[in-house]
């Protein structure tokens, strides 16, 4: 995909979070304010919260100074000035940031080979608005709390266009799971699985950020669900979101597995690994079976960023069975946004959805907590120890504001 492609649809899509007024539902009956060309700009100054958000004049971010799969060789961790939010946009104190197992392919340059270091890092951030441009005052004000997802997030201050944020009731790190990897599993299953109930889903990596929706998504939709996962106490997780059958490929055989309990073949896989996991999930597809690839992480680390597959028989693999493979990627779909989240969010609110959080409690050098942990999360994700969306702490709940 070239990178002015890329782009043009990451803003389709995430302008279709809107901004809602104060009080309101972000999600319900946004009516956006035209924008004004003839602005003083400096009178944005006026929205910054330094007194009761005590401010700083500078803080730390994450810049990429390299390109390069390998995060700590790609990025840096720096002291730079706290940035004003131009006219539409937001001023966020982050309190959250979320890892995603892009964020290697970003710091590579393989979104967008136009841009050189430096440039920023991260993209998922919940935190308090504590400054605000003149046109961004008509939907929030100092003190709102939004979720967004937006670029630069891995920093203590990110500045947020509006259309890029939404209106969150409380700074709960189980936001950020739904941005992306909640969104990802909802519009990809309701778009391209066309499931029918009855029907048996495989999820690979199902006990991670986008795995768990993608489980509870299908066994809503009446589906017999499988998870694959790396260990017991992720087999557990699984079966308490109803997974019927999972299975933890480090004591069983997958491949055999599959094909002894489920001779008829898979209808649906959610998949998400790549290389040799893509291969049996294309061999194990029932008649008319689809296959949705949403990403290929076995890939990433590499130098092409593709994990290898034996495409040379996959003409005939899927005439001989009716089959289908299905690309997913996220910006292409801008016009179901705004619903899958809107849904998402009354089912947490509801208790009918699980958010799983990994903010390394358990990890071996503790929780995630400040920039500087950036770096461990994102290896420990790519180890595979996670359990749910990796996030990182940003600033303590007793070190920020009270409201936070």
């Amino acid at each position: 995909m070239s990178s002015s492609l890329f782009l043009r649809n990451s803003r389709r899509a995430f302008s279709a979070i809107g901004g809602g007024r104060r009080g309101t539902d972000a999600l319900c009956g946004v009516h956006l304010v035209p924008r004004r060309f003839i602005i003083d700009l400096s009178y944005s100054t006026h929205f910054m919260d330094f007194k009761g958000s005590s401010i700083p004049s500078s803080m730390k971010k994450l810049i990429v100074t390299k390109l390069s799969p390998n995060f700590k060789e790609a990025v840096s961790l720096q002291t730079v000035p706290v940035p004003t939010p131009g006219d539409g946009d937001l001023l966020v104190r982050n309190r959250f940031v979320g890892i995603n197992a892009s964020d290697i392919n970003y710091t590579a340059g393989r979104y967008d080979p136009s841009v050189k270091p430096p440039f920023d890092a991260g993209f998922e951030g919940i935190g308090e608005v504590v400054g605000l441009g003149l046109s961004a005052s008509s939907r929030y004000t100092i003190g709102d709390m939004v979720a967004y997802f937006s670029e630069g997030a891995f920093a203590e201050y990110t500045v947020v266009p509006t259309k890029k944020s939404v209106p969150v009731p409380t700074v709960k790190p189980e936001f950020l799971t739904l941005l992306v990897s909640g969104a990802t599993a909802y519009i990809a299953l309701k778009c391209l699985g066309d499931l029918a109930k009855g029907e048996t889903v495989l999820v690979t990596a199902a006990a991670g950020g986008t795995g768990q929706f993608a489980v509870q998504f299908a066994k809503q939709a009446g589906c017999h669900v499988i998870g694959t996962c790396s260990s017991n106490e992720k087999a557990g997780f699984l079966k308490t979101i109803d997974c019927d059958r999972p299975i933890n490929y480090t004591s069983e055989d997958l491949a055999k597995t599959l094909r002894k309990e489920y001779p008829k073949g898979i209808d649906v896989v959610y998949e998400s690994i790549g290389g040799s996991i893509f291969d049996l999930a294309v061999n194990s597809l029932a008649n008319k079976g689809r296959l949705i690839v949403i990403g290929f992480i076995s890939g990433y680390q590499t130098a092409s960023g593709i994990p290898t597959v034996k495409g040379g028989t996959l003409p005939v693999k899927l005439l001989q069975k009716s089959a289908s493979i299905r690309g997913f990627f996220l910006p292409h779909f801008p016009d179901d946004y705004r619903e899958a989240l809107g849904s998402m969010m009354q089912m947490f609110a509801k208790g009918k959805l699980v958010c799983e959080v990994d903010c390394g409690d358990l990890a071996h050098e503790g929780r995630f907590v400040g920039l500087e942990s950036v770096f461990r999360a994102v290896d420990y994700m790519y180890a595979g120890k996670n359990l749910g969306k990796v996030v990182v702490e940003v600033v303590p709940a007793s070190v920020n504001s009270s409201k936070l």
